[in-house]
């Protein structure tokens, strides 16, 4: 089944996390990678941290600027089995939920998975928040720009369209 994973960092080397992460998603049982967006720098949404010792937020006022992803990927993983694999991939990499919508190390979330639309607890498929997010519709426009959300009809070109997107910007280096 095909399926859309974002993939997000604003802590210690931003470009690793991102680079651990699809390591280990392409090592997941039934699962291989088949697309990679460009990798945008994003502001952050959520509170402000108390420290600005990682050097990914300096200068900043509160969290650091992410990077942000999205992978496609072909798997033959059930849905819930597979959130239960993202959310072992964050924890291993270490993130910590301790704050909602905090800096993190990683994030991890499946967007999108075959036609699949669910609200289950730990799962609710189309993401929630897809649709309201410039950081994740920007990435997942350089797969799918032209596909439809499940929900709302519209495609993720024209949901891009109505999201505020100035703080999303394509990242110029190699990961």
């Amino acid at each position: 089944m095909k399926g859309y994973i974002a993939l997000g960092s604003n802590l210690g080397d931003r470009a690793g996390y991102l680079l651990l992460a699809l390591s280990r998603l392409s090592s997941l049982p039934q699962t291989r990678l088949s697309r990679l967006s460009q990798v945008y720098q994003t502001d952050p949404v959520g509170p402000p941290v108390k420290s600005h010792s990682d050097p990914a937020m300096a200068g900043t006022q509160g969290q650091g600027p992410y990077l942000n992803m999205v992978a496609e990927i072909e798997s033959g993983l059930e849905p819930q089995s597979l959130m239960q694999a993202l959310l072992e991939i964050e924890k291993s990499l270490g993130r910590e939920r301790t704050v909602r919508w905090g800096a993190r190390t990683l994030d991890l979330d499946l967007l999108l998975y075959g036609e699949w639309v669910a609200d289950i607890p730990q799962l609710t498929l189309p993401h929630p928040r897809l649709h309201e997010r410039a950081f994740v519709l920007a990435p997942l426009c350089d797969l799918i720009p032209e596909a439809r959300h499940p929900n709302l009809g519209m495609t993720y070109r024209q949901l891009l369209e109505r999201v505020d997107s100035k703080g999303v910007r394509v990242w110029e280096k190699p990961l």
